[in-house]
């Protein structure tokens, strides 16, 4: 929404994501304090904070092309992770291979598993997708505690060797380096996830997710986009869970359980549906509230309540993420991107109400 008498004179600049000087200047200045300044003044968990949510940033933002473009429900995105960590792992240990283009393999193994769990798509949507994706997480869970123990280390985890790209190594001693690698590619990837919705898949994607009908008697292949939603969900999927094999070194199936998929759901919900912004502030905002404030604010309560210590320390996360998320789904069910909307169009038209 613009000010009357501003407006764009070429489709490019009607198109452009920065359009003014002043919107390049703070995305330079931004730019400047997050890769120059950020990784030198912040601690050593502050980091891991920040590489942890670069990567699941790259999950929720798969998942955001999935639900929040295509309309998808999906509750096995955590599943998927781990597709991607374990074939990841098993390249770059079992077959001494460079991590880049292990990544790479990963994220299209990971694919290749989205494209045949989305085949349930064309028959179901809604709750039932939503139970078939939840069939997927338990299958997908299921398959790495009962692999070949030799192979993916089954229940006790698969340790994972260290990234190394020449003099650099990734992983959480090294968190500085590893910074820079999370937060490129989480760069790289939201700067993908951003143009899709302007290709003409995208705008598929739009339709299928308004009225799948309508979409379809307009001509649009509604299985074959369907498919290509869950491939490329996926396959970001896999690309995070790579980068989190080398973040912890040592993975197993714990770290991709159903909880870890609804919580990404919750970062969808809390930021705001089919908006790439929304999907960065949702996942910013919870993993700080769960890996930052929580376990701050969980002894303090143990001091105040002593005979629900334990209860605190494992479950108060759960219990806070169960009561934000009821206080957006009713106070502002289209998240933190529709405030943010809302924000600068009273900025822009100040003094006038409309």
């Amino acid at each position: 929404m613009l000010p009357a008498g501003t407006f764009n004179t070429t489709y490019a600049k009607d198109m452009a994501i920065i359009r003014t000087p002043l919107q390049w200047a703070l995305f330079g200045a931004f730019i400047v304090l997050l890769f120059g300044v950020f990784p030198f003044a912040a601690s050593n968990s502050t980091l891991s904070l920040a590489n942890n949510i670069a990567i699941i940033l790259i999950a929720v933002l798969g998942l955001q092309i999935l639900t929040g473009l295509c309309g998808q429900i999906s509750l096995g995105q955590a599943a998927f992770m781990g597709v991607g960590a374990y074939v990841h792992g098993v390249l770059v240990t079992t077959y001494q291979m460079h991590f880049i283009p292990a990544m790479l393999i990963a994220a299209t193994t990971t694919a290749l598993v989205g494209l045949i769990f989305g085949t349930s798509s064309l028959r179901v949507k809604g709750f039932y997708l939503a139970m078939a994706t939840l069939a997927a997480q338990n299958i997908i869970t299921w398959t790495i505690i009962h692999s070949p123990r030799a192979i993916t280390g089954g229940p006790d985890g698969l340790h994972i060797p260290s990234a190394t790209l020449g003099p650099w190594t990734f992983d959480d001693r090294h968190e500085v380096e590893f910074f820079y690698l999370a937060f490129g590619i989480a760069a790289l990837m939201t700067f993908f996830a951003k143009n899709i919705a302007r290709t003409r898949a995208g705008r598929a994607f739009i339709a299928i997710r308004d009225n799948d009908l309508a979409a379809e008697a307009m001509g649009i292949n509604i299985f074959r986009y369907k498919l290509l939603a869950f491939a490329i969900s996926s396959f970001y999927a896999g690309i995070a869970g790579a980068l989190f094999a080398h973040h912890i070194n040592v993975i197993s199936p714990d770290h991709f359980n159903l909880v870890e998929s609804i919580w990404q759901v919750g970062m969808l919900i809390v930021g705001g549906l089919g908006s790439i912004l929304g999907a960065i502030l949702g996942t910013i905002v919870l993993l700080v509230l769960r890996d930052f404030f929580l376990p701050v604010l969980a002894p303090i309560l143990a001091k105040i309540f002593p005979l629900l210590a334990l209860e605190l320390f494992t479950s108060l996360a759960l219990m806070v993420f169960g009561v934000v998320l009821m206080i957006f789904l009713i106070l502002e069910p289209r998240g933190l991107a529709h405030r943010w909307e809302i924000f600068k169009a009273s900025y822009r038209l100040h003094p006038f109400s409309h």
